[in-house]
């Protein structure tokens, strides 16, 4: 993915969304999301720093950089298809505000990314919406090759934010 097309997908999912009657749904997400799950959650003071995961990951805006009181939210993973039908795989961090949802950031998933997968589903641990600790454990299942089988990858956050990227073991 170029640069210039993880910009314009960046501030695509970060724009306010707008579900007024008679609005297409196409409209809504771009065609080129092909998985999204919300899932997990987080909440700190305030002072502790937005997830950012590794080097090639897009910069968190400095405008929403943590304030000094307590906030909460959720975290969010999706793919998005590229021209050659592989993915690239991206983790949200996003805060539930007076206003509603306000991304505090979108960092690439560079461990899958690098595999150049071609994404089949991706899965949160827990789908009842019940999770007694802070943090996420998510599943994706890809392919790097499109005839082979799928494999499946966790990503886990702990709750100190800490990012864990790996292939599943069963």
């Amino acid at each position: 993915m170029t640069l210039r097309n993880a910009l314009f997908c960046t501030l695509l999912l970060t724009a306010p969304l707008s579900a007024e009657a008679g609005e297409e749904p196409g409209a809504l997400l771009p065609a080129s999301v092909i998985f999204a799950t919300s899932t997990g959650y987080w909440e700190d003071d305030g002072e502790l720093p937005i997830v950012q995961h590794s080097a090639a990951s897009a910069k968190p805006d400095e405008s929403k950089k943590a304030q000094s009181k307590a906030r909460h939210g959720y975290y969010k993973i999706f793919a998005v298809r590229q021209p050659d039908r592989t993915a690239k795989v991206f983790l949200q961090q996003i805060a539930q505000t007076e206003d509603g949802p306000d991304v505090l950031s979108t960092v690439e998933i560079q461990e899958l990314n690098d595999l150049k997968p071609y994404v089949t589903d991706i899965r949160p641990e827990n789908s009842t919406g019940m999770l007694k600790e802070p943090g996420l454990f998510a599943t994706v299942f890809l392919k790097t090759d499109p005839d082979a089988e799928a494999d499946s990858w966790t990503v886990i956050i702990d709750e100190f934010g800490e990012v864990t990227v790996g292939k599943a073991s069963n």
